[in-house]
């Protein structure tokens, strides 16, 4: 990987690779050596950010495709899932559009992000990761509108994963909109909550022309989801150092507006509104693990159920998770854990 200033810094004590075509031979030297590197990969035409972190090489390795669009994980995944690298190899990639690829080149306003090219781009990742590191396989994660990119990835290439793990799991996009307003309405009526009741019925029932729209129903969403479910631990959500400097906050602030547009869109027709999972077939050819929120009301357990059911699967396990709701909290890390102990890890032997 290619590291810049502050990076090559971080890594001095781990070793760096720099950054190498597909076919480079893996930096492994033995299974028991650790690694931990960040820097810039050329992935599709376009340099973007990869971290690599675990104690062993010969461990699997677990490829995280973080929500949003544009909420990279890579600023705040040392915390969520410390101790995890002592059993697995964890990868962080910040998508086109987010986190720090977004600071080294910023797309023009006037260029749309599309699923398509995202998904191609996590398969080049997937593919670059496995060259590096040796391995065939990994082991597929994404969340929310990672959810979206990891079942089109695992659809277009299930050679590349072990299995893919969504974590609230988005199905259908009018389908989780509609949802997400309905449940909200009826949960605002029943506590009395004229104000809500009165702002969402202004905003009417989607689908939207106004990109606002969604935002205002997710604010009201998070509220009562806050009711319902455990908080996180604080320190989740600070953003380690390297990644909490003026200008890393204000790219990633930036990344976050600009993935915000392409995905609602100006008119409400951005790459949310094409979003429909079951189009794609119910026949997947890897294992497949849901992990839902029980109180989750953007995407609600109810529709990944049913789209659950659908699907076949050489294995599948859909695990609902008791306070817990869109937004991961120690429930869902510790359901994710099990689900990887319990359901993964035989898979690998």
């Amino acid at each position: 990987m290619r590291i810049t200033g502050l990076a090559l810094l971080l890594l001095s004590c781990y070793g760096v690779a720099q950054a190498a075509p597909l076919a480079s031979p893996s930096i492994c030297a033995s299974p028991a050596q650790p690694i931990r590197e960040q820097g810039y990969v050329p992935i599709n035409g376009i340099e973007q950010w990869i971290t690599v972190t675990g104690a062993a090489c010969g461990n699997p390795v677990i490829l995280f495709i973080h929500g949003g669009p544009g909420n990279a994980l890579s600023p705040y995944a040392d915390a969520i899932y410390a101790g995890w690298e002592r059993h697995y190899t964890l990868v962080q990639w910040d998508q086109r559009g987010a986190g720090m690829t977004y600071a080294k080149q910023r797309p023009a306003e006037d260029v749309p992000l599309t699923v398509e090219q995202m998904r191609d781009d996590g398969i080049a990742v997937a593919r670059y990761i496995e060259q590096h590191l040796g391995r065939q396989k990994v082991i597929l994660m994404g969340s929310s509108w990672g959810s979206i990119l990891g079942v089109h990835m695992a659809k277009a290439r299930p050679d590349l994963f072990h299995a893919y793990i969504g974590t609230a799991q988005v199905v259908n996009a009018r389908d989780n909109e509609t949802g997400m307003y309905r449940e909200v309405m009826v949960l605002a009526q029943a506590a009395g909550d004229t104000t809500t009741v009165d702002k969402l019925t202004a905003l009417g029932a989607p689908p939207w022309r106004d990109p606002r729209n969604f935002g205002i129903l997710r604010r009201f969403d998070r509220k009562y989801e806050g009711l319902a479910t455990d908080p996180p631990p604080r320190h989740w959500w600070q953003p380690a150092p390297f990644y909490a400097t003026p200008q890393a906050l204000a790219d990633a602030e930036a990344a976050d507006d600009y993935s915000y547009i392409q995905f609602i869109g100006l008119r409400g027709d951005g790459m949310f509104a094409k979003v429909d999972l079951p189009a794609l077939g119910t026949r997947f050819d890897l294992p497949v693990f849901f992990i839902m929120g029980e109180a989750d009301l953007l995407t609600s357990p109810a529709i990944a159920r049913t789209y659950f059911d659908s699907i076949t699967a050489p294995a599948k396990d859909f695990t609902l998770v008791k306070r817990a709701g869109h937004d991961p909290n120690q429930a869902v890390l510790n359901a994710q854990w099990t689900v990887l102990r319990d359901k993964v890890a035989p898979l690998l032997q």
